[in-house]
């Protein structure tokens, strides 16, 4: 065979060579080793732009970033950004798109932090109102479930409500309310479990302030009727368990309780099951005034 011959055996031309890369990029290996050579290469290139003294094109990457959804490199850049521009024109923008990477990788606590500077800096900016509500969306989205502490509901629906007295005819006050009830039904139900909690270890004392407390703080509260139940029947097990001189005010009360279920609550599904208790009460009230004179 001559050296031509085999030369064209032994060479790879480049139909065959895209066959090639394709049968390697099968390979779990070939694969992965690409993707870490192309992150890398990337890696690279962002590392000389981080370090770069030219911060027009920082800025000019870092939006690229920003529309691409890149937002943690993004972020790193509109950092660095925050001082160089300080004073200059670009200032709102890089501190408005700071607040929004923040927002996008979900970091709600710096990013509420980030929107409510960005309103006390630039309060007569177009998107001041959208800053303001936002922080207080971001301490909405922070809330947790009713169980935890609940501090950062209580800043949320002070910071929603800030929103709406700044902002009174804003399109989105609706939405700030909307969202300060859910907060507020949280808490309710929040102090109610804590008032089952109370009445479950028979700690009948501590239960029925609890339940006054609640009603006195959500006078619209939906769970009247079956406070107003609850209560009924904790007072009567209150009376049970006191000496005989608060025995007979306690019963009292268990009754005036019955009684305002049925005015306000004449169709109440709890009447029926009150309504021994009720009996009970009575009973005891007029044993307690035949035999002891109280």
């Amino acid at each position: 065979m001559s050296g031509q011959n085999k030369k064209q055996q032994t060479t790879l031309f480049p139909k065959d060579k895209i066959m090639y890369f394709c049968r390697m990029f099968r390979k779990p290996f070939f694969l992965l080793a690409f993707i870490i050579i192309a992150l890398s290469s990337c890696s690279s290139k962002h590392a000389k732009i981080v370090k770069s003294t030219d911060n027009e094109m920082k800025y000019e990457v870092a939006m690229d970033l920003y529309e691409h959804k890149d937002y943690n490199r993004a972020l790193e850049l509109f950092d660095l950004l925050q001082s160089a521009f300080r004073g200059t024109p670009k200032a709102e923008e890089v501190a408005y798109y700071t607040a929004q990477c923040y927002y996008n990788t979900e970091d709600y606590t710096i990013a509420g932090y980030y929107f409510k500077r960005f309103y006390q800096n630039f309060p007569y900016s177009s998107r001041a109102e959208e800053c303001l509500y936002l922080n207080g969306y971001c301490y909405f989205l922070d809330s947790p479930r009713s169980s935890l502490d609940q501090a950062n509901t209580q800043s949320a629906i002070k910071e929603l409500q800030l929103f709406i007295n700044t902002y009174p005819k804003s399109e989105r006050v609706q939405e700030a309310n909307r969202l300060i009830d859910e907060l507020r039904a949280k808490l309710e139900y929040k102090d109610y479990s804590i008032c089952m909690m109370y009445y479950r270890m028979q700690d009948y004392m501590a239960c029925i302030a609890s339940f006054q407390n609640l009603m006195k703080n959500y006078p619209g509260t939906e769970r009247r009727e079956e406070i107003m139940y609850t209560m009924s029947k904790a007072y009567y097990e209150y009376a049970e368990h006191s000496i005989l001189e608060k025995k007979r005010e306690r019963y009292e009360a268990a009754i005036e309780m019955y009684n305002n279920l049925l005015y306000l609550y004449p169709e109440s599904v709890y009447l029926a099951s009150l309504e021994i208790v009720n009996t009970k009460a009575r009973k005891k009230l007029e044993f307690i005034s035949n035999n002891h004179g109280l």
